[in-house]
């Protein structure tokens, strides 16, 4: 069976895969419109992975952004991110004129979300004005069809993206409370006053669908699988709570009761309060689960694997008493555990999971992973504590193991190594048995060690196969802004270090196999 054939099942791992790949947000990609998509950029950079011999693309969550931008706080869990929406692919489906996309210049560097929304939402209003006089019969019929498929999470996603815009994106809570409380006298009216509104916002998800449905399409073509990320938690303000309050811990004026977050961590001395609402996971028990393994198959219309973050959450996860005054004040509950995957795999067959195992892990969440026969993930930069039993060494992974230079979480690799001590710096180059190493050199040893080790799958963020310092870092956990705007440009993307990627791959019998 070959590399790509076996994923055709969504099989796990086999015990002889060696695959690699790189992670990228799509929001990163290069574009004249300020952030990345899901158009010619995309389609180009498949290109380059193909070209590099690497089998995956790993992205973010694909969700749309609420507050903070976060892509792990997103405002549905079956909704796409409307702007990663591609204007050249609108023109090329005569959907908007070239004159629409002009008159307004971005930033090629870093993400500026609000100059986007607005450029964007007013080409979205063009397409919609326009739609029935310029889509092809087939694309009428195809918009149809998809409302009718996804009406169980579409219509009332669109209208609380409506009813959200009303009210200048206020959290949902702070509607009237006949809103709040989905009264189906307040919802009808709302429906019918705000018709036309819903029905963009429900095009605007037919057409992030469809440009990437293609791309996923595309990206086989050229033996690229696509790695997708599922938030573990759902944001606060979100129409996942709003339409099933019952699903969560809330109290009797629909707040959450407890919120999410981690004890202090290698992220953070003092824990992580994240702030979202925690399951009632008995609810969720009496419906067999149905509404967490939709989130799975929604997600797996668009990706081959899903990285499922936080996995550690499943075994017992940090509940904070809301209002508390930092992280600490938390405990550990416990999830669903088995019962869970027992009834997502009855649902799904294999799973095809990668289990984010990071963080403070005890051995039961170790036995969930491994029953299900579930990848974890290593990440090299945790390796070097001098202690030779450090799970995140090479010489400690089974074959069933994701390993990562770094993830998005992480400062970039270089920047990882010029923020040590001297003598941090000393104990990585004693554990690697190396005499010293240069800053300019760390992220390809790190690649290399990544490699060559006996992981199924070795991954890279971009910002490490560019060596990149710690300006390119994606995320810095726990700092409310600056986060997620990180953007490479097309001539980064041109340089030689995509040929020396190959020849590592190739080098280390990671290449895809046709």
């Amino acid at each position: 069976m070959s590399n790509s054939d076996q994923f055709e099942s969504r099989s796990c791992f086999s015990p002889n895969y060696r695959g690699a790949g790189v992670l990228l947000s799509v929001t990163s990609l290069p574009s004249l419109y300020g952030i990345g998509d899901f158009g010619p950029a995309a389609r180009n950079w498949i290109d380059r992975l193909q070209e590099a011999g690497q089998s995956w693309w790993q992205f973010l969550p694909l969700g749309p952004t609420g507050y903070g931008n976060s892509p792990y706080q997103p405002l549905s869990s079956f909704a796409l991110n409307w702007l990663l929406i591609s204007p050249d692919d609108l023109v090329a489906d005569g959907l908007l004129q070239q004159a629409d996309l002009s008159g307004i210049v971005f930033s090629e560097s870093v993400v500026d979300l609000d100059a986007v929304r607005s450029f964007k939402q007013r080409l979205l209003e063009t397409v919609w004005l326009h739609f029935h006089e310029r889509a092809t019969s087939e694309l009428k019929q195809a918009y149809q069809n998809f409302c009718d498929h996804e009406k169980a999470w579409l219509d009332d996603y669109a209208l609380f993206q409506v009813l959200k815009d009303k009210h200048q994106g206020a959290c949902y809570l702070e509607w009237p409370t006949e809103l709040v409380r989905r009264n189906s006298d307040a919802l009808a009216q709302a429906r019918q006053e705000q018709a036309n509104e819903i029905d963009q916002v429900q095009l605007s998800q037919f057409l992030v669908f469809q440009q990437l449905k293609r791309l996923k399409e595309y990206a086989h073509g050229k033996g690229v699988r696509f790695i997708g990320d599922l938030p573990f938690f759902v944001s606060p303000d979100s129409s996942d709570v709003w339409v099933n309050p019952e699903l969560f811990l809330l109290d009797d004026d629909l707040r959450p009761r407890f919120v999410a977050g981690v004890p202090p961590d290698y992220f953070s001395a003092q824990g992580q309060f994240w702030g979202n609402p925690v399951y009632n996971w008995e609810a969720l028990g009496e419906t067999g689960y149905r509404w967490c393994i939709d989130r799975f198959r929604a997600l797996l219309d668009h990706v081959d694997l899903i990285r499922l973050d936080h996995f550690r959450g499943f075994a017992a996860a940090w509940h904070i008493p809301n209002g508390a005054p930092n992280a600490q004040a938390g405990q550990w509950e416990p999830g669903p555990g088995r019962k869970f995957f027992s009834a997502a795999q009855n649902e799904l067959g294999v799973l095809p999971l990668i289990a984010e195992d990071l963080g403070i892990i005890t051995p039961d969440v170790n036995a969930l992973r491994d029953e299900f026969h579930l990848p974890g993930m290593r990440v090299l930069q945790f390796a070097f504590d001098g202690n030779p039993d450090n799970p995140y060494l090479p010489q400690n992974y089974d074959s069933n193991t994701v390993v990562f230079t770094g993830t998005h979480d992480n400062n970039t690799t270089r920047g990882w190594y010029e923020s040590l001590s001297k003598d941090e710096r000393k104990n990585v180059c004693e554990t690697l048995q190396l005499p010293a190493i240069n800053s300019r050199e760390i992220a390809a040893v790190l690649m290399n060690l990544a490699w060559s080790s006996v992981a199924a799958l070795a991954m890279a963020p971009l910002q490490d196969i560019l060596n990149l310092q710690a300006n390119a870092r994606m995320n810095t956990p726990g700092r409310a802004g600056g986060n997620w705007r990180w953007r490479c440009t097309t001539e980064m993307l041109e340089t030689p270090t995509f040929t020396w990627l190959r020849e590592l791959t190739a080098n280390l019998n990671r290449l895809p196999v046709v």
